[in-house]
């Protein structure tokens, strides 16, 4: 088969496109793919016009020849991700690299008194690169009637992917679907009988965790179609997501800490160039070569140096596999939905 690599030897421009574009570690990606390969095709989907709109300015800035194209995706919204997934493939007859990196964890709460506890304990590092016993959300219901998290970090692109078949399951060639994830996947908060985490109170944990599964059973039913798929952990960043957990005075006062621990640490990457190490690090790997247990972590060194690291994912094909045939009856329920109220409208 040939790789989205190869297809660049060949003189191939290669067609990628990332959800979460516009800022965080997507815009990051995007300015090393462009520094990598300033003639490939980039593709921002983002729900935010006009922030897309501004990151490709900015990248256009820095490379004026790239070819940086937008489209209008609200990952969280069935409706969205058609949409924009009609326009992509009206646009395009292929596509070499998914990056599924959009996500969301909002109105995060914080259990202060076990981050105080934890501050100065041997199990700080693991407190702020996990958020293990720290970090509960309150969820919000979508208008497709999906709990919120669920939608934007697991469903909506699990919609996009299988919309997007066509150009990325293509004869003689393979192609990467490549998941943004997170240390804080964690098997304890998910469950296949509270698939979108309504009962309890970790719902981007147990989103996380379910991308992990579902780039599992995508090798399993994808593979033999060229599509492989492989899941990142960044680390731990300071994005706009990182910064909403604690008051900015707070973050101020801690960051010289933070900085000091990284010394000792490599999963502290810190900056959202060091966190897309490992996104952009697989862009440049066959996809057949990957491991689809692993994980590939991004990590800087205390001196400063990136670098990749695959570890194993705690899952199995079972509960992928149930993960997977849940999600394609919950997909028939949505499309039933949409559909019926289509009717409703035009009667």
């Amino acid at each position: 088969m040939k790789s989205s690599a190869a297809a660049a030897a060949a003189g191939m421009s290669r067609v990628v496109l990332v959800t979460g574009a516009n800022s965080g570690i997507g815009l990051a990606l995007c300015e090393r793919l462009l520094s990598h390969d300033d003639q490939l095709q980039l593709c921002l989907a983002c729900r935010n016009g006009q922030r897309a709109e501004a990151a490709r300015q900015a990248l256009l800035v820095s490379h004026p020849k790239a070819q940086v194209s937008l489209f209008q995706l609200d990952v969280g919204s069935v409706r969205s991700v058609l949409r924009a997934a009609q326009e992509i493939k009206q646009r395009y007859n292929r596509l070499d690299c998914l990056y599924l990196n959009a996500g969301i964890m909002p109105n995060p709460q914080v259990d202060h008194k076990a981050f105080y506890k934890g501050l100065f304990s041997s199990k700080a590092i693991h407190m702020f690169t996990t958020g293990e016993g720290l970090l509960t959300q309150k969820d919000t219901v979508t208008s497709d009637g999906l709990q919120q998290v669920f939608a934007t970090n697991l469903f909506g692109h699990f919609i996009l992917v299988r919309e997007l078949e066509p150009l990325l399951c293509r004869p003689g060639s393979s192609t990467q679907v490549i998941w943004t994830s997170s240390s804080n996947a964690r098997r304890s908060a998910f469950s296949l009988d509270d698939l979108q985490h309504q009962q309890g109170k970790e719902p981007y944990s147990s989103s996380k965790y379910a991308s992990d599964l579902l780039s599992l059973a995508f090798n399993r039913h994808y593979n033999s179609k060229g599509l492989y798929s492989s899941a990142i952990c960044p680390g731990l960043v300071m994005t706009n997501l990182t910064y909403g957990i604690l008051p900015s005075f707070f973050w101020t006062l801690i960051m010289p800490i933070m900085w000091f621990i990284r010394v000792f640490t490599n999963s502290f990457t810190l900056t959202p160039y060091n966190g897309a190490e490992a996104l952009f690090w697989l862009f440049n790997q066959k996809p057949e070569a990957l491991d689809p247990m692993a994980k590939y972590h991004s990590l800087t060194s205390g001196l400063g140096n990136n670098y990749t690291q695959p570890r194993k994912m705690d899952v199995d094909d079972s509960m992928a596999e149930a993960l997977y045939k849940k999600l394609l009856e919950l997909e028939d329920t949505v499309r039933k939905k949409l559909k019926n109220e289509y009717l409703e409208c035009a009667a």
